[in-house]
């Protein structure tokens, strides 16, 4: 099996970045998460593992909700990974 990755961006309003932040890691192959400015500096770069969880992400969440309140827009760039499955055998 090879890995790939695939990147997807969501456009959110500043009040709805952790909500959306959230949602994200909890569905799972995401390999890392880019929260970017509307002009496209980016921000903030998680790396999200299998074994982050809970008390790990605290600081985490602590300054996405900091830069909620600064901005009003933003892009989140998500890259998750993609496992390609070889072609059946005949």
């Amino acid at each position: 099996m090879c890995e790939k990755t695939k990147k997807s961006e969501f456009k959110v309003k500043g009040e709805e970045l952790l909500k959306k932040v959230k949602e994200i890691i909890h569905e799972g192959n995401v390999r890392k998460i880019i929260i970017k400015n509307e002009d496209g500096k980016t921000y903030l770069e998680i790396p999200v593992t299998i074994g982050v969880v809970g008390v790990l992400l605290a600081p985490v969440w602590a300054a996405i909700g900091a830069l909620a309140a600064v901005a009003s827009k933003f892009k989140i760039e998500i890259i998750k990974k993609e496992e390609e499955k070889e072609a059946e055998k005949e």
